[in-house]
């Protein structure tokens, strides 16, 4: 059937009235320094005329009525779902969701997620949270939000779905790579106030330092966390740990790693428009400038955590090792709209000091070392040590027994790797030094 445009809502033959002229416009003569800039702004007519069949056709034989309003949204948001999946329509809650995510206090079950091959998928689960208590794990695939299947859902209104009142359930679905058929959990809703760094000492001299993701502060806390690591004497070796941290405030990630760099480029970004086009450099003044540095990463390390393992890789400050990162290399930019609601859209990408992109790429560990747990051979007697006899004597300055955190080390395998590796680093700058 032709487009017939008395039969078009008033809404919708404004819209065709305001956008065919300037495209019929278009196909007029012009100059020759002209004609390049007008092939950019052309209006294709036949599509707004599709566009506008299509909205008419809805309206009409749609087997419910459906608000003008809706349906211009609707188109809004596939509009920009159909760029990439990290470009949104945000309406006043979802702005104010975004609000809460980099504040760092949400209600919800903790979770980041995105879309991967056109389904809901984990990035991560956010440390202490109902998500990471439950088991959750990076590249999930989240099939059903208790009774609503997510394969038609945008990814704003899966968040807005898995968000709501502390202490109210929430049930997943997942597809999990490895297993023959599809799990279930159950979650509680928890206010979620996210910690971003956490620290301690592995050892005498060796510090670990948990970065969950990149809030407005996570680059205060990062100096406060070393500061007081280096509080009883200096530190021979720290381990700076990004796994599973889904990205945040491209800031944050500037401080942090500019808290171990006194100079030289920690990224760039590059986009069509002039104020996409950045670059940010460490200054001189630093926290953590000489300490010996191995940075883990793995599959769930995303956007600003693979701006600074890319930074201090390539600016050689640090080791980095574990597994592959996600490969979230873009930049998206908040831009309000005069209805109150905004637009998350992509602008640019990220690159490294040495001009590696990470979109689709990620940042490749020095080392790989995959993450496991290591076990000791049954009767082979390496596993009993003086602190695991009954009645041995207690180290007045320990913290934590030795067998605890021989377990964790145990529990974790990236991370005993991470310290094996600082205290091979200590060991050759001593000899070097002699």
């Amino acid at each position: 059937m032709p487009l017939r445009p008395t039969a078009l809502p008033i809404a919708m033959r404004r819209l065709v009235s305001a956008l065919l002229p300037a495209a019929l416009l278009a196909l007029a003569p012009l100059p020759a320094a002209a004609q390049s800039q007008s092939e950019e702004d052309d209006l294709p007519v036949a599509e707004i005329q599709a566009f506008a069949e299509v909205f008419e056709r809805i309206k009409r034989a749609y087997v419910k009525e459906v608000e003008d309003a809706d349906l211009l949204r609707n188109a809004m948001r596939g509009m920009l779902s159909e760029l990439d999946p990290h470009s949104a329509y945000l309406d006043s809650e979802e702005f104010e969701s975004l609000r809460e995510s980099t504040q760092g206090e949400f209600g919800g079950i903790g979770i980041e997620v995105g879309m991967e091959d056109g389904q809901l998928t984990v990035i991560t689960p956010i440390d202490d949270t109902p998500a990471s208590r439950a088991g959750l794990q990076s590249r999930d695939k989240i099939l059903r939000i208790d009774d609503t299947p997510t394969d038609r859902l945008s990814l704003q209104e899966a968040v807005n779905l898995m968000r709501g009142d502390p202490g109210t359930e929430i049930r997943l679905t997942i597809l999990r790579q490895g297993e023959s058929a599809p799990l279930e959990v159950t979650l509680t809703r928890e206010i979620i106030r996210t910690q971003s760094v956490k620290s301690e000492l592995l050892e005498a001299g060796y510090g670990y330092l948990r970065v969950s993701q990149f809030q407005t502060r996570t680059g205060e806390q990062v100096a406060s966390a070393i500061r007081r690591l280096e509080r009883d004497a200096p530190l021979k070796g720290l381990v700076l740990d990004l796994r599973n941290n889904p990205g945040g405030v491209l800031q944050a990630a500037v401080d942090v790693a500019d808290a171990f760099l006194d100079e030289g480029l920690i990224v760039y970004t590059e986009g069509r428009l002039p104020d996409s086009e950045m670059r940010f450099s460490a200054g001189r003044e630093t926290v953590a400038a000489d300490v010996p540095l191995v940075i883990l990463i793995n599959g769930g390390s995303a956007s600003a955590a693979e701006i600074v393992a890319g930074a201090l890789q390539d600016q050689r400050r640090g080791v980095v090792m574990g597994t592959a990162s996600f490969g979230k290399g873009s930049v998206q930019q908040i831009m309000p709209l005069g209805n109150g609601e905004g637009l998350k859209l992509t602008t640019a990408l990220y690159f490294t000091p040495d001009g590696r992109s990470i979109q689709a790429q990620g940042i490749e560990p020095d080392v790989e070392v995959i993450r496991g747990r290591l076990e000791v051979a049954e009767g082979s007697g390496l596993d009993v040590r003086e602190s695991d006899l009954e009645g041995h004597l207690q180290s007045p300055d320990e913290q934590r027994t030795r067998s605890e955190m021989s377990e964790r080390l145990r529990e974790d395998y990236q991370l005993g790797e991470a310290l094996n590796l600082l205290k091979a680093l200590n060991v050759l700058s001593q000899r070097r030094g002699g």
